[in-house]
């Protein structure tokens, strides 16, 4: 029994050695836990934070995202230029035809336009003849023209010319008593023209529809539809488009100051071809094309999805490094540290993507004349582009050398933003005054864009004297007034505005060229960064193919460059 006790007792006395070793033991495993967490943490930091390079040195990591940005950079720029050389075609026929239009249709073009306004008249026998002019010369479109051109169906589904002339419902006027009845509503009297009825010359010609009151008439205003193919595009092996052009001609006399002026805007829509029949190699190159298209596609999907991942796992990993901070230290990430994980280079990518692949979704309806919005994808893939190249700056950014110009840039850019605000305030002050004042006597003043964009022509010291030499000095005070003005801006916005701008990017230069020199203010992420042991423990020896390309280790006096993801 006692032997039996003994036994029974030994556990016991297990049971209780365990007890009392028990939370010692545990508090040693929690803090080895704690520093395993904490060194995984910190050597999953370093490793975001490397270029594509020392990942690959670090874990044999292929840098696949900066050989689909080169392989892309190569593919859309490509891509581009077949385009906008195809894009200059389209936007060339229809400036041609718009100025042979004007050629055709307009009496007495000179080829230069007056103004916003293509000619002008000043007798009643000038306005009739030229309006006569446009419509025999519609007739007569197929003898006379040199294009490939024939006539369209209007909006009421008719061949033919539409004419409408616009005036005062009634009134009488006699400018020699000063005196002036009139009812300031208007009327619209529309009649229309078909080919048949252009045979007979003199039966349109007396109508009386065509007989004008100047002192009542607004404006005459001519429409019609031509349709046209162009066929340059052929020459490039590529599919024609076929265009409608909806014309109109405008006689406005609205001001009815003895001038009406003549105004002729042509209006091309791109439409498919009902039936093509060419031979040659046309048909097998739009493939390789569409081919073509398809590739830069796949190219911007990958990119695409790759970028995504890659913010997503940073996301992840701030996250962790959040609540690490949190509960090791009792306090907060600075938010200048958590921005650190959000990588402006994806996301700038991430748009060129999207915006590359709608498109290229685009340029492949056009190619096959599904779609005809050249402007809508010309913009999408010429801005595509723009990010595209942009973006190679990120990896030039991984020298320091090259890195100057990123860092000033992201220094000094919030004390531009609240320079510019107070500058601008001022602009807009100038802009609208000299609207108001220089409008009437000076053509860079007729409108608010236009006395923008003389304005900051000054600015930059464009067109001095020509801004000066223009005002006209009908009026003395105007004329004094617009020196004062001109002279007040330029040198306000040159001697002051603009040096203080410039001191504000100096300034923040400067400054980072101190840094780079005494090494930049530790953050807590930084800080934290320097507990680690170091890529040398988990480095392993890159392959002799990328090592010879662009993984080369770099020399010991290049260490202390700036990580960046």
């Amino acid at each position: 029994m006692p032997h039996g006790a003994e036994a029974l007792d030994l556990p016991v006395w297990n049971r209780a050695s365990d007890l009392s070793l028990g939370p010692r033991r545990r508090n040693a495993m929690a803090h080895l836990n704690s520093e395993v967490k904490e060194e995984r943490l910190r050597e999953d930091l370093k490793f975001y934070f490397m270029n594509p390079c020392e990942k690959y040195r670090a874990r044999c990591q292929i840098p696949w995202k900066l050989g689909l940005q080169i392989l892309k950079i190569v593919m859309v720029t490509t891509q581009l230029v077949r385009f906008g050389l195809s894009n200059q075609q389209v936007v060339a026929f229809k400036e041609e035809n718009t100025v042979a239009f004007k050629y055709l249709f307009l009496k007495g073009y000179s080829g230069i336009d007056e103004d916003n306004y293509s000619c002008s008249v000043y007798t009643q026998e000038d306005a009739y003849e030229s309006i006569f002019y446009v419509i025999n010369q519609y007739h007569r479109l197929r003898n006379i023209s040199l294009g490939t051109l024939s006539y369209g169906e209007n909006e009421d589904n008719k061949i033919g010319l539409k004419v409408c002339k616009q005036y005062y419902k009634k009134g009488t006027m006699f400018p020699a008593n000063e005196t002036l009845n009139i009812d300031s509503n208007t009327e619209t009297d529309c009649t229309h023209l078909d080919l048949q009825a252009l045979s007979s010359l003199q039966d349109w010609k007396s109508s009386s529809f065509f007989t004008l009151e100047f002192y009542r008439l607004l404006q005459v205003e001519i429409s019609f539809s031509l349709k046209g193919i162009d066929l340059q595009t052929i020459l490039s092996r590529e599919l024609p488009d076929c265009y409608i052009f909806q014309n109109t001609i405008i006689f406005d006399n609205k001001a009815h100051s003895g001038k009406i002026k003549i105004y002729l805007d042509s209006d091309a829509h791109i439409e498919e071809c009902k039936e093509l029949n060419i031979s040659g190699s046309v048909q097998k190159n739009t493939q390789y094309v569409l081919v073509f298209d398809a590739f830069v596609i796949v190219i911007c999907l990958a990119s695409l999805i790759l970028c995504t991942r890659s913010i997503v796992l940073a996301l992840r990993l701030r996250k962790r490094f959040l609540n690490f901070f949190l509960e090791k230290y009792k306090r907060r990430v600075c938010d200048a540290d958590q921005w650190e994980f959000i990588n402006g280079w994806y996301i700038l990518v991430i748009i060129s993507d999207l915006m590359t692949i709608i498109g290229s979704i685009l340029k492949m309806e056009i190619k096959v004349k599904n779609l005809t919005n050249y402007d809508l994808c010309s913009i999408l893939l010429g801005t595509s582009t723009l990010l595209v190249w942009v973006g190679v700056i990120r990896y030039l950014g991984y020298f320091q050398k090259y890195n100057v110009l990123i860092l000033t840039m992201q220094a000094s850019l919030p004390k531009v933003l609240r320079f510019c605000a107070c500058a601008g305030m001022i602009y807009l002050g100038y802009t609208f005054c000299g609207w108001i004042v220089l409008g009437p006597y000076h053509n860079k003043f007729v409108a608010l864009n236009t006395v923008s964009e003389c304005l900051f022509s000054l600015v930059n010291g464009d067109d001095m004297f020509a801004t000066f030499a223009q005002i006209q000095q009908k009026s003395v005070m105007v004329w004094l007034f617009s020196r004062l003005y001109l002279y007040s801006f330029i040198s306000l916005f040159i001697y002051m505005i603009l040096s203080l701008f410039i001191a504000l990017i100096t300034d923040s230069y400067d400054t980072i060229k101190k840094y780079q020199q005494n090494g930049f203010p530790e953050t807590d992420l930084q800080e934290f960064l320097k507990g680690c042991s170091g890529r040398e423990e988990y480095q392993t020896e890159p392959s002799a193919f990328l090592s010879g390309i662009c993984c080369l280790r770099r020399k010991g006096s290049d260490d202390h460059l700036i990580l960046t993801n």
